[in-house]
Parts: structure tokens; C-alpha cells; sequence
């Protein structure tokens, strides 16, 4: 079934798990009184499921393929910011390891969903081609 609203989707879901992650994390790490680093974080984090809402509201599969591209950036943006963090002992190895995961998941997933698109889009331009 396909879903009817980016709220349904579970990379979408999986990307406001990473939010509240993060926004826990600064509340409560010495990231917090690294007000341009943990503000930085926190708008590419927000950036993931943002955009896979927008290119979902775009109603064509080649928007929605460049959108979610966006929010592979932007899990990308957060992994390197958390490496700063880390490098700055604002946070601990444990956390770090624990998002590192997590953002190779979500963004591995927004690979194939890319894929599955695009491998979507084909099939049915050869079908309209008939």
C-alpha cells in the first residue's frame, strides 16, 4: 500500500527519532553550551525529515528523489557535526556510536528508497511508451 501522507512514511518517522535524539542529547551533554555547534546540529537534523516531508508534497517521484537526496546530505551533516562534538569532548564515544548507526541506517535507507523510485519511474515510462 502506498502511503497517503510523508507522516506514514517510516524513514519520515525515523528521521523525527533522530531530532528528539538529538535535542535530548544537547540538553543534557556540554554541547549544549556550544550554542552555533548544537543550534548547527540541530537544523540539519531537522533538515532529514523536513525535506522528505517536502519532496513527499511534491507529487512526482524525480522532486521527491532530489528531496530525499537532500536529506542524505543532511544526515551526512549530522554524522560529521557529531564527529566535532565528539572531537571537542562535548559528547562521549558511546553517543556518537549510537547516532553514527543510526544515520548510516537512515541514510542506507533513503538510498534504496531512491533506487526503488527511480526503478519505479522507468518501469512506468516503458509502460506508457506501449
Amino acid at each position: 500500500m502506498a502511503a497517503k501522507t510523508f507522516e506514514e512514511l517510516e524513514i519520515w518517522q525515523r528521521g523525527i527519532y533522530i531530532v528528539e535524539k538529538i535535542y535530548s542529547l544537547i540538553a543534557k551533554s556540554k554541547l549544549k553550551s556550544d550554542f552555533a555547534l548544537a543550534d548547527q546540529i540541530k537544523r540539519a537534523s531537522i533538515s532529514i525529515s523536513s525535506n522528505i516531508a517536502e519532496g513527499f508534497e511534491r507529487n512526482n517521484n524525480k522532486d521527491f528523489r532530489r528531496f530525499l537526496t537532500y536529506s542524505k546530505g543532511s544526515a551526512r551533516e549530522v554524522r560529521s557535526q557529531l564527529y566535532i562534538a565528539l572531537s571537542q569532548n562535548y559528547i562521549e564515544m558511546d553517543e556518537y556510536d549510537l547516532f553514527y548507526n543510526d544515520l548510516i541506517n537512515i541514510s542506507k535507507q533513503l538510498k534504496g528508497f531512491i533506487i526503488y523510485l527511480a526503478k519505479w519511474d522507468d518501469q512506468n515510462k516503458d509502460d506508457k511508451k506501449k
